[in-house]
């Protein structure tokens, strides 16, 4: 079918217009700030020790910290010390914690690329790091077993970059803000 050429600049405006409404929508097809932070204080027995009441504390100290950010996705690894992290957060914000094998971050990557909205990861001192990085990030120093307190805040820029600032939530004796 053949359109008459008149209709032809109409069509063509709309497609333009169309194009113009779509097109930033789908350049946001990523999380607009990504947060990564490692469990807090766990017990220091047991094959997958829970948070002690420290731990528990800066659970909800990462909760307050990160509730006004608009969070729509919350990642945890499966084990206690990291799903209890990330509790707090999730209730507040009536979401579910989804789980991701820390073997595969590549994986939990591509599924987070894949949002809109902040998002938060829990995870551990040995595979931050590398989950920054993949996500385009500088990760800094090692984190150290005692380190509890580093939080990345992961922003993508529009060049292509990703800033990369480095927070602390509170320590555990602090009062919450």
């Amino acid at each position: 079918m053949r359109l008459p050429l008149r209709r032809t600049p109409r069509l063509l405006r709309n497609i333009s217009i169309a194009l113009a409404v779509l097109l930033p929508g789908a350049a946001l097809a990523e999380p607009s700030a990504i947060y990564l932070v490692r469990h807090g204080e766990k017990a220091s027995i047991g094959k997958d020790p829970a948070l002690t009441p420290q731990g528990h504390l800066r659970a909800q100290h990462i909760a307050a910290i990160l509730y006004r950010t608009g969070i729509q996705a919350i990642f945890s690894t499966p084990t206690a010390r990291t799903l209890q992290t990330a509790q707090p957060l999730a209730q507040q914000l009536g979401l579910q914690v989804a789980q991701y094998d820390p073997a595969l971050p590549k994986a939990l990557v591509d599924q987070v690329k894949a949002l809109r909205g902040p998002v938060l990861v829990v995870g551990h001192s040995n595979t931050l790091p590398e989950l920054v990085r993949l996500f385009g990030g500088e990760p800094g120093l090692d984190i150290g077993d005692d380190e509890y307190d580093r939080l990345y805040q992961l922003t993508p820029q529009a060049s292509g970059a990703v800033r990369t600032i480095i927070l602390s939530s509170p320590p555990a004796s602090a009062v919450p803000p």
